[in-house]
């Protein structure tokens, strides 16, 4: 026997013990909290394990557009592949039909744990259920949460999350997912070995988020932006994008992290997906366990036509999303815009005015400070080439790594602001109304210019 098949033998003897503990394979549990179906953009309240219950979301990714809608044909199963950031002892899992102009009808669900490529590890596949059924029914603009299952979910691993759904059904998705899933036709759902799944999926499909119960969770960071968070120019199938290199600094402190980048969202503009202003709620902070929000949102206000000119709409848009994260306790760190290549001086003034007014204070508790971190210190207005993705707006690995380290995890884990709206300033900084404390953590501008992260 190989070392790789001694490994997933001794994986699923290890899963198969703690699930007796946990319950029994295709039993969801915590049927007494029934899922929730609701409204698009509205806060949702989903079933629990057992009263009293705290979750806490693992994974999420913002939905973003309608996909193309397969007519004809048989029946697919769309095996979805979502990297954890936590792990725990139940799972439940949101289906969503936000852009859907009819009902989606699903007609099985599972979950598991991911092997490699679209098979899962043996003894870890479970039968998801909604309400105690096994098929469920979501009108259009809903969002739809699961039953508890009881299933050992690893900390930064990956799960499969497989629906069979009819032909022509309406497609919801995150579109650059920057992580191969897999389709198949017919109903593969109860399939371990993934060989039916012939064809590569690179958007993530009818799924929003995966939440988990852990006892020793403290929390979840949601990070807000657009294609930067995304992780557009890391190297795919790796998870290197920023929030999940954030996630590997925050994991043992007990937060997950949550993506909720979407590729050219605004803060004041719909385009690629609704603005901020109006995503705020369903994508943030409405996510499980929600205990603070990075915010990295305004380079396509400048850069994507009709291009804003006028840095204090931005600017003032930005507070407008703290304003609200603190109406619901939470504390906000927010990022300068990076470079963007020296695209149009015209343009690079509004970056920098939009800079200045962040660094001042009064946009956020914390200021993130990605362009000083990232830049080229001897041409400002780009970023630095060992950090450069090739395009000049978008980092690479060594980038998004660098991105990871900048943030202040004290910040972070310090929890929600008082019931006032207000919080002790950390040392040496002041408040949203009076200034913000900038981070620049980790390497000399010698070591960055040398590229090291």
């Amino acid at each position: 026997m190989s070392a790789v098949r001694r490994g997933y033998a001794l994986l699923a003897a290890v899963m198969s013990v703690v699930a007796v503990a946990c319950g029994a394979i295709f039993v969801a549990v915590g049927t007494g909290g029934a899922p929730v179906r609701t409204a698009a953009g509205r806060h949702h309240t989903a079933a629990t394990a057992e009263a009293g219950t705290v979750w806490t979301g693992t994974w999420s990714a913002s939905p973003a557009e309608p996909g193309p809608v397969l007519r004809g044909g048989p029946a697919r199963s769309v095996r979805n592949v979502v990297h954890t950031s936590i792990g725990g002892t139940h799972a439940r899992i949101t289906l969503t039909n936000l852009y859907g102009k009819r009902a989606l009808r699903v007609h099985a669900v599972s979950l598991a744990v991911r092997a490699r490529g679209a098979d899962a590890v043996p003894g870890t596949l479970r039968r998801v259920t909604f309400a105690g059924r096994a098929h469920a029914t979501l009108p259009p603009g809903t969002d739809l949460v699961s039953d508890a299952v009881a299933l050992p979910v690893p900390s930064d691993g990956d799960l499969l999350v497989t629906l069979h759904v009819p032909a022509g059904a309406p497609v919801t998705r995150h579109p650059i997912a920057r992580q191969t899933s897999y389709a198949a036709d017919g109903d593969h759902t109860a399939d371990v070995d993934g060989a039916a799944y012939t064809e590569p999926v690179h958007t993530w499909q009818h799924l929003a988020a995966v939440d988990v119960v852990n006892p020793a969770a403290r929390g979840a960071v949601v990070v807000f932006g657009d294609s930067i968070t995304d992780g557009a120019g890391s190297t795919h199938d790796t998870n290197r994008r920023w929030p999940d290199l954030l996630a590997d600094r925050l994991r043992d402190h007990g937060y997950a992290v949550l993506n909720q980048g979407i590729g050219g969202n605004r803060v004041l503009r719909h385009g690629k997906g609704p603005s901020g202003l109006s995503r705020l709620e369903r994508d943030a902070l409405g996510r499980s366990g929600v205990r603070a929000v990075v915010i990295g949102l305004g380079i396509n206000d400048i850069l994507r036509a009709p291009h804003e000119t006028d840095a204090r709409r931005i600017t003032d848009g930005l507070t407008a999303l703290t304003r609200r994260a603190h109406a619901r306790g939470l504390r906000v760190a927010g990022a300068t815009l990076m470079p963007f290549g020296g695209r149009r001086p015209e343009l690079e003034a509004v970056r920098q005015e939009v800079n200045a007014i962040i660094r001042a204070g009064g946009v956020f508790d914390e200021v993130v400070d990605f362009d000083r971190a990232l830049r080229d210190p001897y041409a400002p207005d780009r970023l630095l080439p060992a950090y450069d993705s090739g395009d000049g707006l978008h980092p690479n690995d060594a980038g998004y790594r660098r991105m990871a380290r900048s943030l202040d995890l004290t910040d972070l884990r310090a929890g929600r602001r008082g019931s006032s709206g207000h919080r002790a300033p950390a040392e040496g900084a002041t408040g949203v109304a009076g200034g913000a404390r900038t981070v620049v953590a980790g390497a000399s501008w010698q070591e960055r210019r040398d590229g090291s992260a």
